[in-house]
């Protein structure tokens, strides 16, 4: 059976826009395929700026949440990055064989550094620490969106590069994952949903706070008036609806849309009856979490010492095959 691996950064709690795009899917595939592994990568969040206090607890909300979405640490491996060092002593293996041009046609490093004055080397590397994320557990499918497919792309380069310098077929080539949901965009309609950016609805926002933020939300630009007919194709609240609501509300919606049937705030209404119902459980979930914060540190203990049996098998292999696992006499 294939094994599954992806990461997350620790950006908190999660908002809808990571749990469709990402987590949803996790959880999803954890029953299909148990001893799945999922890391929050916190090496990854230390490439520029930022406060340890406000990055711990960004871990720990990640962390809850992902439980509380229904991540199963008997299904699936949920560990912190930081507490499996073999992730970075395999990224420095990896630096030796990865060319610098590779690392600076990156996209992301390229967007990034463009606004940067003083460019920090971690956000050059950061790709090969996520090569070194996939590979390190021999991971041949990686759930991911179509924004990251040029860093796995460069992780099957990675592991062409490695076998072919040690003439050995160790590391699997990783192949995506495509996760089914499309591009979630924020509720400004102008980019993809973000913190940063101001335009999520937090996975665990109280009933109220989700109307607060769906009301004001952008809709088809053409709609101007109630009797307007709409586009649903085009309407970011519409495809929120293909997300939570059942197929036949999904039809209903459209049909209302299109003839005019319904105003905007009517589609928005029958969108939180279904946002609702989906992340009430989760939301109740989190808040059991909250009141024993131990069964958060286990199963990330857990995943971590899961984790690290499989990366330190994959690291004594590696330094076996570099002539790095012990100091001998040379022979000959």
């Amino acid at each position: 059976m294939a094994r599954i691996f992806s990461g997350i950064q620790p950006s908190g709690e999660l908002h809808i826009g990571n749990y469709l795009g990402a987590v949803k899917n996790w959880v999803q595939l954890q029953a299909t395929h148990p001893g799945a592994i999922y890391c929050v990568v916190d090496y990854h969040a230390i490439t520029g700026a930022y406060d340890p206090a406000v990055l711990r607890a960004r871990r720990w909300g990640m962390a809850k949440s992902l439980l509380a979405a229904g991540i199963d640490p008997v299904l699936s491996a949920l560990f912190m990055q930081s507490d499996v060092p073999e992730h970075t002593e395999l990224s420095w293996i990896f630096t030796t064989i990865t060319p610098l041009g590779d690392l600076e046609r990156q996209t992301q490093f390229k967007d990034k550094s463009s606004k940067m004055e003083s460019i920090p080397a971690g956000l050059l590397m950061y790709p090969v620490l996520q090569s070194a994320d996939i590979l390190l557990y021999r991971a041949d499918r990686v759930p991911v969106g179509e924004d990251q497919i040029q860093h796995l792309e460069l992780a099957r380069d990675t592991a062409r590069k490695w076998n072919a310098k040690f003439g050995v077929e160790y590391f699997p080539e990783p192949k995506p994952l495509l996760t089914p949901a499309r591009r979630i965009m924020g509720l400004d309609g102008n980019a993809k949903m973000s913190k940063s950016l101001g335009n999520t609805i937090g996975l665990l926002e109280s009933d109220e706070e989700i109307w607060q933020k769906l009301r004001p939300a952008v809709t088809d630009p053409q709609r101007v008036r109630k009797s307007d007919p709409g586009r649903p194709d085009v309407c970011n609240i519409y495809q929120l609806h293909k997300a939570f609501s059942v197929e036949s509300t999904q039809e209903h919606v459209a049909e209302q849309c299109r003839t005019a049937g319904w105003g905007c705030m009517d589609c928005k209404k029958v969108l939180l009856e279904g946002m609702v119902q989906e992340l009430t459980p989760i939301r109740r979930r989190s808040e059991a979490l909250d009141a024993e914060p131990a069964r958060v540190l286990d199963a990330l203990a857990d995943g971590a010492r899961a984790a690290r049996g499989i990366a330190q098998e994959t690291l004594g292999e590696v330094r076996e095959v570099m002539g790095l696992n012990a100091v001998a006499v040379p022979t000959g």
